[in-house]
């Protein structure tokens, strides 16, 4: 028990985000590209790399002592959460397309250091990430195109 409730306490910062009151109309409003997936498709994906997340820091977090941790890892970690978590009040509360991409950029960049980082402590655990670095490439170029269709709006 006392396990999974560490895997849950690792789990649920990463929907923090989701607590900010949004307009999800926006996203409707917009011009899409024709690889634009539904919006409901969004919450599906995000929970799934986000467990996938957990489970990278919780293996992490279960076999190295945490003063054994390296701060690069701890870092890298913080500015990939604070680029992910960016990214839904940027785009859906201030509606700005723009910024939205910078935070997908950032939050891919930061993936492929969290990933590298990651592997030097755990290939185990990395491998949980390779899913994030592909949909946050993914959402990177939906978000360019996105901003790119709707400069007019």
């Amino acid at each position: 028990m006392k396990k999974f409730i560490k895997f849950i306490l690792i789990l649920l910062p990463w929907f923090l985000s989701s607590l900010i009151p949004i307009d999800k109309n926006y996203y409707k409003t917009l011009t899409l590209p024709w690889f634009a997936p539904p919006s409901i498709a969004f919450g599906i994906i995000w929970t799934i790399l986000y467990i996938c997340i957990a489970i990278s820091i919780y293996k992490i977090t279960n076999n190295e002592n945490k003063k054994d941790i390296p701060n690069s890892y701890k870092y890298t970690l913080l500015l990939n959460y604070i680029a992910n978590q960016s990214f839904q009040p940027l785009f859906f509360y201030f509606k700005n397309n723009f910024l939205g991409f910078i935070s997908c950029i950032i939050t891919f960049i930061t993936s492929l250091f969290l990933y590298k980082e990651t592997k030097d402590l755990n290939e185990s655990s990395a491998k949980f990430l390779i899913p994030y670095i592909i949909f946050t490439f993914y959402a990177t170029i939906l978000s360019l195109s996105i901003y790119l269709l709707n400069l007019t709006h």
